[in-house]
């Protein structure tokens, strides 16, 4: 697969009985893409998949693989505690259709670097699929430094990407110099992405892209094609929004947008719950606000047949 572009991490949606919404997720997956969007990222933290059962996750990745039915990779992020449980999934997302894994360390647990490149290494040796190594210290307390990056691509072919969320840029030049272009970085922060971009990486695993996908592939695409004028005026545009993929309650404050913006429901998983108060009337205004000075193409409606 082509790891470049905006790839949305892709939320999960729930019905009012707080069951998986698989028509839902099959349409916004297609609109994601009709959007501009290159993949999408399942199951990853975004996705709640803390929240969802094994065999919830086996049935989300086979409704994106059908819904979009080779128009573009479903990527599965791969998060358990056992590095068994996390190879076994590695193996069933392959069995659903997906092209590629996003492996995250195993969460509670903050290993060594022996530990966490055994956990590593044993996803990437459970299937022939590419894998992105998602590096997030802030969230997961594990950090993959570029030199623990660069020794993972040299001994296995298959790791083809890295997500870096450590929130520091310069993170990206680091690794291109190890790995010049043996590895596609993406940005994981959504505030960080035209600094991202300029620093080299080539992809945006998006968050508000989940509810703004035309305006996400907009500034990549002036990022990346160094439109400099164009793309700031978004991205100052767009920064309000942004920053709520990078504070604690980001997945709650995300699918609040989408049900601002009527393409999702607020709904989240327990111990989450739906922002209220002045949570809720805070994301109501920068919504609103955004959408008053809104300029530029727009993302079409999405439509559920």
């Amino acid at each position: 697969m082509k790891w470049s572009g905006v790839m949305p991490a892709i939320t999960t949606c729930f019905d009012e009985s707080y069951e998986v919404d698989h028509k839902f997720m099959a349409e916004h997956a297609r609109w994601l893409i009709a959007n501009g969007c290159t993949g999408i990222v399942a199951l990853g933290s975004l996705g709640e998949g803390a929240t969802l059962k094994h065999d919830e996750k086996i049935a989300i990745l086979k409704t994106f693989c059908s819904a979009l039915k080779g128009r573009a990779p479903v990527v599965a992020a791969i998060s358990a505690l056992a590095t068994e449980e996390a190879v076994a999934l590695a193996q069933e997302a392959e069995s659903a259709g997906c092209e590629g894994l996003m492996i995250l360390p195993p969460y509670v647990y903050q290993g060594d670097w022996r530990e966490m490149k055994g956990h590593v290494a044993a996803v990437l040796r459970a299937t022939p699929l590419p894998g992105m190594l998602y590096n997030n210290p802030v969230a997961y307390g594990t950090d993959f430094t570029p030199e623990q990056i660069a020794e993972l691509a040299h001994e296995f072919a298959n790791l083809a990407a890295v997500k870096e969320s450590s929130t520091d840029v310069r993170r990206v030049t680091a690794i291109r110099a190890l790995m010049k272009d043996r590895l596609a970085i993406f940005v994981g922060v959504d505030d960080a992405i035209i600094e991202g971009i300029a620093a080299g990486a080539c992809g945006w695993v998006a968050g508000l892209a989940d509810a703004l996908p035309r305006e996400s592939v907009d500034l990549f695409n002036y990022g990346v094609a160094g439109r400099t004028a164009e793309a700031f005026a978004l991205y100052g545009w767009f920064l309000p929004l942004l920053r709520l993929d990078t504070v604690p309650k980001f997945v709650q404050l995300i699918k609040q947008v989408q049900q601002e913006l009527g393409v999702g429901s607020a709904r989240v998983r327990a111990p989450r719950f739906a922002v209220v108060g002045e949570e809720l009337e805070h994301t109501r205004q920068l919504v609103g606000e955004a959408m008053k000075s809104r300029s530029g193409r727009a993302s079409s409606p999405l439509q559920i047949r």
